[in-house]
């Protein structure tokens, strides 16, 4: 993959979203969640089915950002119309510039024209501020997830 210098900041008519695949989403997943770990590792169990919504954010025709919707729930809420948020990243050039932010909202968004009332992940230690920020808040106590590292159980009301 070819990496190229980029603006500071990208311009609303620089990007798009548009609903993906679950294999295109594998392709921002490996190098930024699963690192130096074979590319089969990306892989949820739940990607393919009818339920799951992926979603890309592009920078003209590079995919730079991605996140999964999974229909699942979590024991510390009782809403029964709750969504879980895996698998969210954004390619290294492209960090810091709101990307991540922009595909989030879309993602609620969505949700929330299904009737979908909860939103929620497991957030690694390092975007803990980042979803905070976004109007998560963190349920429990933390965990450790196998080779990943320090997660917290986030929520948010839609």
């Amino acid at each position: 993959m070819k990496i190229t210098k980029i603006n500071k900041h990208i311009n609303a008519t620089d990007y798009k979203i548009k609903q993906i695949t679950a294999e295109e989403a594998f392709t921002v997943r490996h190098p930024v969640l699963r690192a130096g770990k074979p590319i089969e590792t990306c892989a949820f169990e739940e990607d393919n089915l009818d339920t799951t919504f992926h979603f890309g954010i592009f920078d003209n025709e590079t995919l730079a950002g991605i996140c999964t919707f999974l229909k699942n729930t979590t024991p510390y809420a009782s809403e029964k119309a709750q969504y879980q948020l895996r698998g969210m990243a954004v390619l290294k050039p492209y960090q810091n510039k709101g990307l991540g932010s922009i595909i989030l909202k879309h993602g609620e968004r969505v949700l929330k024209a299904k009737n979908i009332n909860l939103v929620w992940c497991n957030a690694r230690e390092v975007a803990a501020n980042f979803y905070k920020k976004k109007g998560y808040k963190t349920i429990g106590k933390p965990f450790n997830i196998k080779d990943i590292g320090l997660h917290y159980v986030m929520i948010k009301k839609l």
